[in-house]
């Protein structure tokens, strides 16, 4: 085995057991002698042996509703390049990136209707 990376999440919980505050750290990054704050989280991991995701999403009382729409815009976009640079269907990643951009603007409208 060549080289190992370690990343590390800390999840400090209320009583009620909702998230409160999020750090992470990794030691491949230019900051990785400290912790880095973060609202929220996703991270997915797949078993080949059952073929199922594993998925821990989190979030703290601090996100707002809007950085939660910019959260999952930017998840959703990630995706679509990560889906094309690991299969030979850009058609698909388009249609990704295509339901992204309108997730996005029927939240902009929802938001422009509650003010």
């Amino acid at each position: 085995m060549g080289k190992t990376s370690t990343i590390q999440i800390q999840v400090a919980l209320d009583d009620d057991r909702i998230p409160e505050k999020i750090e992470w750290r990794a030691t491949d990054s230019s900051e990785a002698d400290r912790f880095q704050q973060a609202k929220a989280m996703m991270v997915a991991f797949w078993d080949g042996g059952d073929k199922t995701a594993l998925r821990i999403d989190l979030w703290t009382k601090q996100m707002m509703v809007d950085e939660m729409a910019d959260f999952f815009f930017q998840t959703m976009m990630t995706m679509a390049d990560t889906y094309q640079r690991a299969t030979p269907y850009k058609d698909q990643a388009d249609e990704l990136r295509a339901f992204a951009k309108d997730f996005y603007k029927k939240f902009e409208e929802k938001q422009k209707l509650e003010k």
